[in-house]
């Protein structure tokens, strides 16, 4: 494939996605979503993350798996109770990582 061939491709292909995305913005700057439909999207992050972790915590190969003996799970608690006592990410991140390892390491998953 030639320089003009590669080059062609990259403009051909990014125009489009640059316009689709800015679109957006072109179009909606200036607008004010009602008041219930803005109170309503500051919880799309959350929801958003939720439906990432959730899955990922309980189920194991496909099966439900409520259980103390379920490590993401259990790390997922008290990295949860960490967070909300202590504020602070790093000993949130640290602490629930070594209660992540520390579980596996117990239960040998």
């Amino acid at each position: 494939m030639d320089t003009l061939t590669v080059w062609l491709l990259i403009v051909g292909l990014g125009v489009p996605i640059y316009t689709a995305r800015a679109s957006f913005i072109f179009l909606f700057s200036n607008f004010e979503p009602p008041a219930l439909v803005a109170r309503a999207l500051r919880f799309v992050p959350v929801a958003i993350f939720v439906s990432l972790i959730v899955p990922e915590l309980l189920f194991v190969s496909g099966q439900l798996w409520v259980s103390v003996l379920n490590p993401k799970l259990v790390a997922a608690v008290i990295a949860a109770a960490v967070a909300w006592f202590t504020r602070n990410t790093v000993v949130t991140l640290v602490v629930g990582m070594a209660a992540m390892h520390s579980m596996q390491w117990l239960v040998r998953v």
